[in-house]
């Protein structure tokens, strides 16, 4: 975890979580939508924010109210016009065109395709906006970018997995790799992360992209199965816990449960590692993300100065560079699920601990 994150209170984030669910409800209320919504008449103090895709459970329960709410602390007459793409590119262009048209001073854009979105980005600067780029880094100029360190999150999840692999963590041992969509920066990152560690120490036999989607994943690994052997597949890595709940069913029907990787920290992958069908998954903590995001945007909408908040700088694939804030992650095993995810009250013990999982909680030393 690097020094960013360490001086992250864990009050802070506690404080921010409760406010997520203020604003979205208790865990699991939320229905994925592709809709669109809006607090705000056209222009004025208007912030807009277009999120990927829904998928990802985290974007409508964490994201969205987190951002919302900080926005509403810092600038209480600002307003926030809100879309998410549900993983349609076409659909965030004409969502950015939207946007464009109602007058936003300021747009947050989590792109779905960081990529195609470059001459929308570009349209929208030229009208006037200032474009924030959250969580995935949106070619075109772009104002700032805020994420995590994302190739040392692929780092995190290649030692996960290698720890988790044990004495079968060796040259010979062949693994699965099921990377994220190629449309997402992130996912090359994450990739490349991950290789650094395992590369020469355990033999990808089958690596393929999953879209960030459980059935693509589920039909991948079942695809490996076919391939190498189900008795020959030692470990996989996952991108992130939406597809490991894909490969998990996959890997079960073939009657075998290797060391299996994640991402985001989502409930069911939590409930998974303590079941013993997930190694580990990565948290990352949404609420500094989010709020440091909310604050350039205010920041723009202003005209105050941001560099105090983008501390660093990253390079988009376009080749520009970008005022930048990096956050840290950690690695989640049944080990620490205590002292991360609950302690940080992403979830509560209730909602993780359901009848289904009772005796591993209790096993677990959580309940």
């Amino acid at each position: 975890m690097n020094a960013m994150t360490r001086r992250i209170a864990v009050g802070t984030v506690a404080v921010s979580i409760a406010l997520t669910m203020a604003a979205c409800g208790k865990a699991g209320d939320d229905k994925k939508s592709d809709s669109s919504s809006s607090s705000s008449s056209a222009g004025g103090k208007t912030i807009g924010l277009l999120l990927p895709e829904n998928a990802t459970t985290r974007y409508e329960k964490f994201d969205k109210p987190l951002i919302e709410a900080k926005i509403k602390e810092l600038c209480s007459d600002c307003t926030v016009d809100y879309a998410n793409a549900a993983g349609d590119p076409q659909k965030q262009t004409q969502q950015v065109s939207s946007m464009i048209a109602k007058g936003v001073k300021v747009l947050i854009l989590d792109a779905q395709d960081s990529v195609g979105i470059k001459s929308s980005v570009q349209a929208a600067v030229d009208k006037g906006i200032k474009v924030v780029a959250y969580d995935r880094l949106a070619q075109g100029p772009v104002s700032a970018y805020v994420s995590y360190d994302n190739e040392k999150i692929g780092e995190l999840q290649g030692q996960a997995l290698l720890d988790a692999m044990g004495a079968d963590a060796k040259p010979t041992s062949k693994i699965v790799m099921i990377d994220g969509d190629p449309a997402d920066p992130n996912a090359a990152d994450f990739k490349k992360g991950a290789h650094k560690i395992l590369d020469g120490k355990v033999n990808i036999a089958y690596e393929q992209s999953g879209l960030w989607k459980d059935t693509v994943a589920n039909q991948k690994v079942t695809a490996a199965i076919t391939s190498l052997g189900a008795k020959n597949i030692k470990g996989v890595y996952s991108a992130n816990d939406g597809m490991a709940g894909g490969i998990a069913t996959a890997l079960k029907g073939a009657g075998i449960n290797p060391p299996l990787t994640g991402q985001d920290a989502e409930l069911p992958g939590i409930q998974r590692i303590l079941a013993g069908t997930q190694a580990a998954t990565i948290y990352k903590a949404y609420a500094p993300e989010a709020e440091a995001t909310a604050e350039i945007a205010v920041d723009l909408l202003t005209g105050k100065d941001f560099k105090s908040i983008a501390d660093t700088t990253a390079t988009s694939g376009s080749g520009q560079t970008v005022p930048a804030h990096l956050i840290g992650a950690t690695a989640v095993t049944k080990a620490n699920i205590k002292d991360t995810v609950i302690k940080d009250k992403l979830y509560t013990v209730d909602q993780i601990c359901t009848a289904e999982f009772a005796a591993a909680c209790k096993a677990a030393g959580i309940q």
